[in-house]
């Protein structure tokens, strides 16, 4: 299995007075430029994906939407999980009764997407943060497992945005 770190794109400022609740912060638009380019992108390095992870939170539903475009019949899931503060067991749990073949995004937060990272190569939360809409791919052979983890790429969004070609360039 191929699983692939996907963090959201970059979302408008913290403030309480606009935003009472933090889940409910969406992405910018520059955000939604910028996620539409790094997911170009993606899609030129990984063009198998066919599921899509998100916490539910409103910046990460944003970025798994914009991630969709760019891979057609993509199946959109969300997995509370993901949500900040959420279960690593949790989330290993569900890929390993929904592994597939198919290349798998998750869409999350940090630093609980970067401890992920770390946990999957590392067996422990050693963190691997990922900067607004860069991303990182992991190989297993089986199910996605603590420590059994490959990592075959990590990429800034810059650098994921480069991949997309010029017409992406932001």
């Amino acid at each position: 299995m191929r699983l692939i770190l996907f963090r959201h794109g970059p979302a408008g400022e913290r403030d309480d007075s606009v935003w009472p609740d933090d889940a409910l912060r969406p992405l910018s638009e520059r955000g939604i430029e910028r996620t539409h380019a790094a997911a170009a992108g993606l899609e030129r390095l990984e063009p198998g994906v066919r599921h899509i992870l998100a916490s539910p939170l409103t910046r990460a539903m944003m970025t798994a939407e914009v991630l969709a475009v760019a891979f057609p019949g993509v199946r959109v899931e969300t997995l509370d999980a993901l949500r900040p503060g959420g279960s690593y067991r949790q989330i290993l749990d569900h890929l390993g009764r929904s592994a597939d073949d198919d290349p798998t995004v998750i869409v999350g937060h940090e630093p609980e997407l970067g401890k992920l990272a770390g946990m999957l190569a590392f067996g422990a939360p050693a963190a691997l943060a990922l900067k607004k809409a860069g991303a990182c791919a992991f190989e297993f052979d089986g199910p996605p497992s603590a420590g059994a983890g490959r990592l075959a790429w990590f990429l800034p969004p810059r650098l994921l945005r480069r991949q997309a070609g010029h017409k992406h360039r932001v």
